[in-house]
C-alpha cells in the first residue's frame, strides 16, 4: 500500500494534467457529501449541547457550554465524523467503481492504450480527497456549533452572548489548525485505502464486494488510529 501511494504521488506531478478529472472528483467527494455532512453536524452539535448542559449544571458551570461544544467539534468530532461520513458515502463508491473497472478489464485497456491508470484514475481521487475533506470539516464545525446554539439558546434559554463569547475566548488558532491537519490526514487515508482496495480487487462480483467492505472498514479503523496519534502529537 505504501508503494502504491508513492507511485500515485509520483504520477500526479507528471504531465499531462487533467483538471477536469480533478474537478469531477472534488464534486463527487465534496459537494455530493455536503448533505450528509450538514445533517450529521447539526445533530452532533445538538446532542453535545444537550448532554453537556446537564453535565455542566451539576458543577454550576453552564457558562462553559459554548467552549465545550466548540472545542469538542473543532478538535475531534468535526474531522472524525466528517471522515467517517465521507468513507461511508464516497469511499465505498470509489472502491466499488475501481473494482468494477478492474473486473471489466477497463484498467487493463488503459494500460494497453498507453495511459497510466495511476495518473488517470487514482491521482485525481487522492488530490480531491485532500482538498474536499478540509472544506467539509470546516462546514461541519460551523453547522455543529450552530446546532449547539439552537439547543443552548433556543431550548435551554441560555444567553447567546454567553454562548458565543465563551467560544471566542476559548477557541484559539491552534485548535482550528489541529482539526484541519486531521482532516487532511483523513482525506489522504480515505482515498488511499479505498482506491487501493478497488484497484486491486479480485475478479468477480464477490471480489468487488469484499474490496468495498474491506476499504470502508480499514479506512474507518485507520481514521481512529490516526486521530489518536495526531492528537497525542499536537496536544
Amino acid at each position: 500500500m505504501c508503494l502504491f501511494l508513492i507511485s500515485v504521488l509520483a504520477n500526479s506531478v507528471r504531465p499531462p494534467y487533467r483538471p477536469k478529472n480533478l474537478l469531477n472528483q472534488i464534486h463527487f467527494i465534496g459537494i455530493r457529501s455536503l448533505f450528509v455532512i450538514i445533517l450529521t453536524a447539526i445533530f452532533a452539535g445538538m446532542v453535545l449541547a444537550l448532554q453537556g448542559y446537564y453535565t455542566l449544571t451539576r458543577f454550576g458551570a453552564e457558562g462553559l457550554l459554548g467552549p465545550a461544544v466548540a472545542l469538542s467539534i473543532i478538535r475531534e468530532l468535526g474531522p472524525v465524523l466528517s471522515g467517517l461520513m465521507v468513507t461511508g458515502r464516497a469511499g465505498s463508491a470509489l472502491a466499488a467503481e475501481l473494482g468494477i473497472m478492474r473486473i471489466r478489464e477497463q484498467i487493463d485497456a488503459l494500460e494497453v492504450m498507453g495511459i497510466a491508470p495511476l495518473q488517470f484514475l487514482i491521482a485525481p481521487r487522492i488530490i480531491a480527497g485532500l482538498i474536499a475533506l478540509p472544506i467539509l470539516t470546516v462546514i461541519f464545525d460551523v453547522i455543529g456549533i450552530l446546532g449547539g446554539y439552537l439547543i443552548a439558546v433556543q431550548l435551554l434559554e441560555m444567553s447567546s452572548g454567553v454562548y458565543f463569547s465563551g467560544i471566542e475566548s476559548a477557541v484559539v488558532m491552534r485548535d482550528i489548525v489541529t482539526g484541519l491537519i486531521k482532516s487532511v490526514g483523513f482525506g489522504l487515508i480515505i482515498t488511499w485505502v479505498c482506491t487501493y482496495k478497488g484497484y486491486y480487487a479480485k475478479r468477480g462480483a464477490e471480489g468487488v464486494s469484499q474490496a468495498t467492505t474491506s476499504a470502508v472498514v480499514l479506512s474507518s479503523v485507520f481514521i481512529l488510529i490516526c486521530d489518536y496519534f495526531i492528537t497525542s502529537i499536537l496536544l
